[in-house]
């Protein structure tokens, strides 16, 4: 059985700002509350995990995400407003482009072996 796979990524200047692996990080530190945590459960390098979450946060008007430095009680993470909202409009954006692709896939059913 086929399938169609929509793959949406949003470009700002040639580089990319927001995709669904970054969408998936901020689901991560949303619900894990920090981007080490994130990074862990996502099998990926804090360091790397950092390296996106600024790239997010310099390519939006305001910060994706803010975070607070370890100590005692250890850092945290949270999403802004912005980055709920960014999250938010992303997912829908997925979710109506699988849907729009979805209405294609007999015509090309009935073409592939």
């Amino acid at each position: 059985m086929a399938t169609i796979k929509i793959t949406a990524r949003v470009i700002v200047k040639g580089d990319r700002a927001f995709g669904p692996g970054k969408a998936d990080l901020l689901a991560r530190i949303a619900s894990e509350g920090s981007i080490s945590k994130a990074a862990k459960s996502m099998e990926m390098s804090y360091s790397r995990a950092w390296q996106l979450v600024d790239a997010m946060n310099q390519s939006f008007r305001k910060p994706l995400v803010e975070s607070t430095a370890g100590g005692r009680k250890g850092g945290g993470a949270v999403l802004t407003k912005l980055g709920e909202e960014v999250l938010s409009q992303f997912r829908k954006m997925e979710a109506q482009l699988a849907t729009s692709a979805d209405a294609y896939l007999a015509e090309f059913e009935k073409r592939l072996k």
